[in-house]
């Protein structure tokens, strides 16, 4: 009887519906191409994974240092055990509790004198049985929200690697306004001492030499800023990494690096690849756990039939338990049918139905901002090549003035004030060249990030 009570609930579990809805994913309310490529057709290139894209061996070391020791990334992984667990022991109630008992009694009374009894047996503790999908229904919805977990530190980790890569990058450009600021301040320096020595021969006016120390003491403070930049730049990259970054992971200058020491993602791409992104992977997952929970409260509904069953032997001593026990046995199942709960269950459908409601706006406005974070970056892209070409240009003609105005001056035919505006001309045009070839690698690492990054 005990086998056939086991057959019997194989039988049932296989035979159970679900009243999950059929799910459809929304469609993406984004055009297929982003504005930037025009009429370009959309390419099949995939992405390729962070290694590929951060080609620099330095960067490289750093990133994967990161991926293992950071902190957030650790905790996002310990998040996504806890919702396996969770998972796990939801997916559990679909299956029957099997427990065996052995026990003896002794009892003595004053007619019978003692008596003792021995049994056996296994059990199913009260299990339901899953008619209608409720308990597979709540199943899927831990399930999706594991995945949902898993998309989450997928995000973290893509996350990551863009802020350490950043990070890097901007320690190499303040290193790069650093030694602009040193070269200013040995030029500022040896303008002052000339200044100085055309006043002591009665050339050189005392405005001229105060104009000379002010911008020896302002690079003289830039110097000092920037060391101290510097310094906090590694401490962030190490708090990245999670670890010391050793010296020879740090980068030199932004002028030091190579052109690809970040590599530009394959133009046009299709606006489906944002369908993987791990943030919009969340949403759906999401979506798909709010799905099941319908399914769950349309269960609700219905009758449950749960099983109590137990079989086993018996005997008067345990001695004989095994080989002259009878046989013993319960089943016991019993059927609950919803007659009124108050409008709870309909209350349960009906907040099941609008968190569904609320996660498809939310998928879809997840797709809608990555279609925004991917577009602005491809427009930076589109305008910045020209305006580094600019920029350099703008350098070059600076520097062309500056050197014939320094000249005149030391001549005796030109004014410092000239030299002086030009000075700070060239120093500012560098400045924002260096800014520039920031923008320009920070721009790829978010191009990189923002289409989802690899497909590792």
């Amino acid at each position: 009887m005990f086998r056939l009570s086991i057959i019997s609930l194989a039988m049932l579990l296989a035979g159970c519906i679900s009243l999950d809805p059929d799910y459809q994913r929304p469609a993406a309310p984004v055009p297929a191409v982003w504005p930037a490529q025009g009429a370009q057709p959309a390419a099949t290139t995939v992405l390729s994974d962070w290694q590929g894209i951060m080609a620099d061996a330095r960067l490289n070391a750093v990133v994967a240092k990161a991926l293992t020791s950071n902190r957030d990334l650790q905790e996002a992984i310990a998040d996504i055990e806890a919702a396996k667990a969770l998972y796990g022991e939801q997916r559990a109630s679909l299956f029957p509790t099997l427990d065996a008992e052995l026990s003896q009694t002794r009892s003595r009374t004053q007619d019978a004198g003692v008596s003792s009894s021995a049994t056996a047996d296994g059990a199913v503790s009260s299990f339901e049985i899953d008619l209608f999908g409720r308990n597979r229904s709540l199943s899927t919805a831990a399930k999706e929200t594991w995945l949902a977990s898993e998309s989450t530190a997928q995000n973290t980790r893509l996350t990551l690697i863009s802020e350490t890569s950043t990070a890097w990058i901007t320690l190499a450009a303040d290193n790069s306004n650093l030694k602009l600021a040193q070269d200013t301040l040995k030029s500022a320096a040896d303008s002052l001492s000339i200044t100085q020595r055309r006043q002591q021969e009665g050339v050189a006016s005392g405005p001229d030499v105060s104009s000379s120390m002010a911008i020896y003491q302002q690079a003289r403070a830039s110097v000092a800023s920037y060391q101290t930049l510097v310094a906090q730049d590694i401490n962030a990259l190490n708090l990245l990494a999670g670890d010391t970054v050793a010296q020879n992971l740090l980068p030199g200058t932004l002028e030091s690096l190579a052109p690809q020491a970040i590599k530009l993602v394959p133009a046009g791409i299709s606006s489906s690849v944002l369908l993987r992104r791990p943030d919009v992977l969340e949403a759906e997952h999401n979506l798909k756990s709010a799905n099941a929970d319908i399914g769950a409260a349309r269960a609700n509904f219905f009758p449950t039939l749960s099983l109590t069953a137990s079989a086993g032997v018996g005997s008067s001593s345990l001695s004989n338990l095994f080989s002259h026990g009878s046989n013993v046995w319960s089943f016991a199942p019993s059927l609950s049918l919803p007659l009124f709960t108050g409008g709870s269950n309909t209350a349960q459908l009906r907040y099941a139905e609008a968190e569904k409601k609320g996660l498809i706006a939310a998928y879809e406005k997840a797709i809608q901002s990555a279609f925004k974070d991917v577009s602005d970056a491809l427009a930076r892209r589109a305008t910045l090549s020209e305006q580094m070409d600019a920029q350099q240009q703008y350098v070059a003609a600076a520097q062309r003035s500056y050197d014939l105005a320094r000249r005149s001056y030391e001549t005796g035919a030109g004014d410092y004030l000239t030299v002086l505006t030009d000075q700070r001309s060239l120093w500012s045009a560098q400045t924002d060249l260096i800014a520039l070839q920031q923008t320009d690698f920070e721009n790829r690492i978010t191009l990189w990030q923002t289409l989802g990054g690899g497909v590792k």
